[in-house]
């Protein structure tokens, strides 16, 4: 092996192992429930909700102030893989950002 000749000769070198990390990606079918109920999932799903006849709306008090609370903690893969989520959901159009104040 040329490697072993060249350290052997006092060559410097340096040792790199690269490994792969990413988790395999899970289909929705691979769920037991799922799978034992297919017909019942579509493959794709098809876009927002249609327009609805009446808005739903939350009337607010108006002397009453926004609930200000602080969210649960998250482990850093877990919330990593939902902005990986949600950024999917947002560019497909399925959900949009918040408007509220």
């Amino acid at each position: 092996m040329k490697a072993s000749k060249l350290l052997s000769q006092g060559t410097w070198s340096i040792l790199a192992s690269v490994l792969h990390t990413r988790e395999p990606k899970v289909s929705l079918s691979s769920d037991p429930v799922v799978r034992e109920y297919l017909d019942v999932f579509p493959n794709e799903l098809l876009g927002q909700i249609p327009p609805r006849e009446i808005d739903f709306t939350i009337e607010l008090e108006p002397s009453t102030p926004p609930i200000s609370r602080a969210p649960y903690r998250m482990a850093p893969a877990k919330l990593k893989e939902l902005k990986v989520q949600l950024q999917e959901l947002l560019d497909k159009g399925f959900i949009r950002p918040s408007v509220s104040s």
